[in-house]
């Protein structure tokens, strides 16, 4: 190991509070980062953000946890579909052209970015959450949860097949591209399954947490095989970027109560378009 990327401690602070607030991956961040800042190759770069990402979610999953917001019935009936796609999503990294592999993030990032540039206002938010309560809460909802405010949050899980299968499609990508799950998991989660915008986050992070993992361990494992420069530049960079991400998954869930979620997915959806040009520039120039 060496100490050449000490630079990237600070930005992982940064990015990790970022993704942590905004409810998506940090290796949506990292990936693209090590692409095109550090030039590694992209199966490297997914697997080394997908490493990282598993500590900053674990960080701002302590953090829903003590506030009880996890709906964890449901996030293990979304695991029995994200598990195996991300396993497989794995697979599929290992055995494509890396072209083709930058290819397919590109085109991800954009659809990642035109999901923020659609997202809903703040005000539909409340107003979704306000419709929960009246229809699926009150005596008859079937899930309850009381958070760690003694606040109870009423709902019934609706189109539950539908969440997993759009659930298992984004597993699948978490594995061969990094991203997709927690940006599925946001809009199919509150819109179509009915669970409450907080419960809706925490319980994505939680999903995303254990499938990052899962697939995470199977990149470890190719790099493991790969040995010598493969293996020592991974874990050269993971040493700075562990630390900065527990860290930043801290500040991340402290923050979302006191910024624009809103103009936080607009920001976030020009600059995903503009690292997915980066990316597929690279392939196409």
């Amino acid at each position: 190991m060496t100490l050449q990327y000490w630079y990237i401690f600070p930005l992982s602070i940064l990015i990790a509070t970022t993704a942590m607030a905004s409810g998506v991956g940090g290796a949506t961040f990292f990936a693209p980062l090590f692409i095109l800042g550090l030039r590694l190759p992209p199966e490297v770069a997914i697997g080394t953000g997908l490493l990282t990402e598993v500590f900053g979610f674990a960080s701002g999953l302590i953090a829903y946890y003590r506030k009880r917001l996890i709906d964890y019935k449901l996030g293990t009936s979304l695991l029995m579909a994200t598990l195996p796609a991300a396993l497989l999503g794995t697979w599929v990294a290992g055995a494509v052209e890396p072209d083709v592999l930058k290819i397919i993030l590109g085109v991800g990032l954009f659809a990642i970015a035109l999901s923020f540039l659609r997202a809903p206002e703040h005000e539909d938010v409340l107003n979704l959450d306000a419709a929960i309560a009246l229809k699926y809460g009150g005596p008859q909802a079937q899930t309850t949860l009381v958070t760690a405010a003694g606040e109870e949050i009423r709902y019934t899980v609706c189109n539950k097949q539908e969440g997993r299968l759009m659930a298992g499609i984004g597993g699948m990508f978490v594995g061969m591209i990094s991203t997709g799950l927690g940006e599925m998991n946001g809009y199919f989660l509150l819109q179509r399954c009915r669970v409450p915008s907080r419960v809706s986050v925490a319980t994505s992070v939680f999903v995303v947490a254990v499938t990052a993992l899962i697939a995470s361990l199977g990149h470890f494992y190719q790099f493991a095989e790969m040995g010598g420069d493969v293996l020592n530049t991974v874990l050269s960079i993971v040493i700075f970027t562990v630390p900065g991400v527990i860290i930043g998954g801290q500040l991340g869930s402290a923050l979302t109560s006191h910024i624009s979620q809103h103009t936080m997915e607009r920001t976030l959806g020009v600059l995903f378009i503009l690292v997915a040009a980066l990316t597929l520039g690279e392939v196409i120039l």
